[in-house]
């Protein structure tokens, strides 16, 4: 018996000891990884310039710490039911929650709850990664059971409400408080923290801002969840209910123009990187960004002025990106007149991309077949295929032109005929290498008629491809990134990549300066050359009316894209004016590039060969024939006419008799012919058609000169 109980008194004190040890541990090993520093909300993030020159400091001053005594209970109370109901019964692990939620996720096949404490979330917030590991989960359990050790109750909550994510840019309780109503936190009403409480989960979906119904709901789940916890009665919580989300949202004053930029960058952070939006304003990164800031501020600016949007479209929304052809980095950025922090960002918004995807849809995939040029004909007349009938924007057709003046004209007919001619899965498979993902199968991707659309992002990257010998390249907003401790983690490296020949590409960039010089996109003036493509859709409720205007260019330095319209088109509110608006403030916002970027022309590559400007074929108005005797023959008509100014010019002789037209000379340089052999039986009457040997084309014919002698009378 006495052994018996000597053994239980050993095993006793054994396990006692065993327990201290490891409480030993986990105190010791909870006190090590500890940092107090990182609980100081100081370390925000800066955005430089690739000289170093600060942009901003991302959300620095949207951080107001309060103290846990200026924050009512009732605010306080509203987390605690949200967040972690046994907050203050549990030493930062709240065993009883992880058991609930462990069943409730089994009982439910999914994660269905989390089990997280308030300080354990503080704990994932503060000192770990998102790192997926038992030893992450074993450093954010000794952690949290430390800092109930260290911290009082109250200073852990104050601490978290402090460094908590409310959407909009706004960290922090107080930061919230005065973003949505525009009060100090010690004023915030029950109803008001609940709506508060309720973001943190998902600042973007629950925002009052950008979804007011279902922030109202979230709100009132919170409501309920305080009468369920004692916080407040079922009258209360009933009366709270019925009211509205009145807010009061406050001007910040950072400045506008940079947000969409901001939050590009903090997107490629999180993509590219892997760092939240979190890590990111408490990390003290730094982020050298391409950013050019005085064509970022004048993007804005000429965004705000309505001289750049046509009359009685004052309200119609643009989004502008501009990118340094060589290197891909983003200089500039737009996502709206009136964009707010990690709002709609129209760079992103799929569109309608109109005549901007012929160049992408049909004439690259044509020129790269092999079977076509330049100045190959196309027939321009108004076709049906099937029950598609594509008809030109002015109605008129001259039953064949070349690619050329087709892309210049911006004339359907001949885009859609080519479109057939080469076949849709040609052109599918080029579209899907310049790096576009889209469902259509029908010929109307010619004319950008597509059911889902592109994104100006997406048409900026895929025109620097004209611009640098066919190569695409990945856009980037983040040059290079540096943690707290100077140590750079990553940085741009964008891969180019092929997708059509160097000569093809020079060739567009020809046929585009000629779209910019005398076609679609002649709107506005230029210090700096520039090659692109209009486009305009039309909306089909309203005639005349127009759905998204655009233009997407280049100069030899720069590769951009302005986009108009509307977020929705309705009969009563589209646009009354097509594509000159954007050419015209695209044109401006290159007028406003620094002078290195600016004073630059378009280099040929070395190893291509130049595209010939188009022959002008000018009809001959002035034909003269003159019959003398002699010559090579009894007799001979002596042709004269102005030749062209272009010497690359020939000319087709033609004798015409009762209608009928005979050719009796081509090739014909300058403006006179000797014609000898005469038919003795037929009318002496002649006309000359000029004559494009390289297309293969002529021009209108010239007035029917009829053969008079020089002394006065016919023969």
């Amino acid at each position: 018996m006495f052994k018996r109980i000597v053994t239980y008194v050993v095993l006793a004190i054994s396990a006692l000891l065993a327990g201290l040890l490891v409480y030993a541990i986990v105190i010791l090993a909870g006190n090590y990884v500890i940092d107090n520093e990182k609980l100081v909300m100081n370390n925000s993030s800066s955005l430089v310039d690739e000289s170093g020159e600060l942009i901003t400091r991302l959300y620095v001053e949207n951080r107001q710490p309060v103290s846990i005594d200026e924050i009512p209970e009732h605010v306080q109370e509203a987390f605690v039911a949200v967040e972690d109901n046994r907050f203050y019964e549990h030493s930062g692990i709240d065993f009883r929650a992880i058991g609930r939620a462990v069943f409730r996720n089994i009982e439910s096949g999914g994660k269905a709850e989390g089990g997280s404490t308030i300080t354990q979330q503080l704990t994932k917030n503060v000192f770990l990664t998102n790192e997926k590991s038992w030893l992450r989960k074993v450093k954010e359990v000794l952690i949290s059971i430390n800092l109930e050790r260290r911290y009082s109750k109250d200073e852990i909550l104050q601490m978290y409400l402090n460094q908590i994510y409310f959407g909009h840019g706004a960290y922090g309780l107080q930061t919230a408080s005065k973003l949505y109503f525009n009060k100090d936190v010690s004023e915030l009403t029950i109803d008001e923290g609940a709506m508060l409480a309720g973001l943190p989960k998902a600042p973007n979906s629950y925002s009052p801002i950008n979804d007011p119904e279902r922030s109202k709901e979230r709100r009132d789940l919170i409501l309920t969840l305080m009468e369920n916890q004692g916080f407040i009665t079922a009258e209360e919580s009933v009366r709270l209910k019925g009211k509205t989300i009145a807010l009061d949202v406050q001007t910040t004053i950072e400045n506008e123009a940079m947000y969409t930029y901001i939050d590009m960058v903090m997107e490629e952070a999180e993509n590219r990187y892997h760092l939240s939006q979190e890590e990111l304003m408490t990390g003290g990164y730094q982020i050298v960004v391409p950013m050019n800031k005085s064509l970022q501020q004048s993007t804005y600016d000429k965004l705000q002025d309505p001289i750049y949007f046509p009359e009685e479209n004052e309200d119609a929304e643009a989004t502008v990106m501009m990118m340094d052809s060589e290197s891909g980095g983003v200089l500039a950025v737009q996502g709206g007149r009136n964009y707010v922090r990690l709002g709609l960002n129209r760079v992103n918004v799929m569109r309608q991309p109109g005549s901007t995807f012929k160049p992408i849809s049909v004439y690259t995939p044509a020129l790269e077949s092999g079977a076509y040029s330049p100045y190959s004909m196309l027939r321009d007349e108004r076709l049906a295929y099937n029950d598609f009938m594509p008809k030109n924007y002015n109605n008129q057709y001259s039953g064949e032109m070349t690619m050329y003046d087709a892309l210049v004209q911006s004339a359907n007919a001949p885009a859609v005929w080519l479109l057939n001619e080469i076949g849709v899965n040609r052109s599918l498979q080029k579209i899907g290498e310049f790096g576009f993902k889209i469902s259509d199968r029908g010929l109307s991707i010619a004319l950008g008629g597509l059911k889902e659309g592109v994104t100006p992002f997406e048409l900026v990257k895929a025109y620097r491809a004209f611009n640098e010998e066919g190569r695409i390249i990945e856009p980037y907003f983040i040059k290079e990134l540096y943690d707290r401790s100077g140590e750079k983690i990553g940085g741009a490296s964008p891969v180019q990549t092929e997708v059509m020949s160097k000569q093809n590409a020079w060739n567009m960039t020809r046929m585009l300066q000629s779209v910019v010089k005398d076609g679609t996109a002649k709107a506005g003036t230029s210090q700096t050359p520039i090659a692109g493509k209009t486009g305009t859709t039309t909306y089909p409720a309203v005639p005349g009316a127009t759905m998204d205007a655009w233009f997407v260019g280049y100069t030899p330095s720069v590769v951009g894209a302005v986009w108009m319209g509307y977020d929705s088109t309705t009969k009563t509110q589209y646009l009354k004016e097509g594509s000159s608006y954007p050419t015209v403030l695209f044109k401006n916002i290159v007028n406003d590039l620094p002078d290195e970027m600016r004073n630059v022309a378009f280099e040929k590559p070395d190893d291509v060969e130049d595209l010939a400007p188009p022959i002008p074929l000018l009809a001959v108005d002035d034909l003269k024939a003159t019959m003398r005797v002699g010559g090579k023959g009894l007799l001979t008509v002596d042709l004269e006419w102005t030749p062209s100014d272009d010497e690359r010019v020939r000319y087709n002789i033609y004798e015409v008799h009762k209608g009928e037209k005979e050719l009796i000379a081509s090739d014909v340089q300058g403006g006179s012919y000797a014609h000898s052999r005469l038919n003795p039986f037929s009318s002496k009457s002649y006309e000359v058609v000029p004559y494009d040997e390289n297309a293969g084309i002529e021009g209108e014919a010239s007035n029917i000169a009829e053969a008079d002698f020089d002394i006065g009378f016919s023969f």
